[in-house]
């Protein structure tokens, strides 16, 4: 898998951390534990630092990017899912970030809150604890997120990557 060092940055990768061969991550990238990286992801932490809390899935082709100043946080128990461009953000425990969704500069995303799939959140705009982020840009329809359902999401992707880091085998 390519992993780089960028400068002094280098990536800090937990033991139980699971990063796919095909993702790439470089310089201060910071992976909690049971957190995984999918095919085709890229977290690019080139110029503040990206931080991957446990037990968290980026999936594939998403592009996790930060500013100089602004760092891309994600907390614990959360799903990002395909297609995903986040920079510069927060996205507190238990959120879960739709396919295709983008989430810019100094966004805050509340614990348990959903961004849909496909939705821009602007520069500055903060999405309540349990709520709902849709459309572009995205309108806030707050007390409609499942909490539940996105904790049963995560646990899926705690399992596949057990799984995948025992059995997944290159072919050719």
């Amino acid at each position: 898998m390519p992993i780089y060092a960028l400068d002094g940055l280098e990536p800090q990768i937990d033991a139980t951390a699971y990063v796919h061969p095909d993702a790439v991550i470089i310089g201060d990238v910071r992976l909690g534990p049971e957190a995984s990286v999918w095919p085709g992801a890229v977290l690019r932490g080139d110029e503040s630092h990206i931080a991957i809390g446990a037990r968290t899935s980026i999936q594939d082709g998403s592009v996790l990017h930060c500013t100089y100043d602004l760092p891309t946080i994600v907390g614990e128990d959360c799903v990002v899912g395909h297609i995903v461009h986040l920079e510069g953000c927060t996205i507190s425990n238990g959120a879960l970030i739709g396919n295709g969704a983008v989430v810019l500069h100094r966004v805050i995303v509340g614990e348990g809150a959903l961004v849909g799939s496909n939705a821009v959140v602007p520069n500055d705009v903060v999405i309540p604890p349990g709520s709902m982020a849709l459309g572009v840009p995205a309108k806030i329809l707050e007390g409609r997120s499942h909490p539940g359902m996105i904790a049963l999401t995560a646990e899926v992707y705690v399992a596949r990557a057990h799984r995948y880091r025992q059995h997944l085998r290159r072919l050719d």
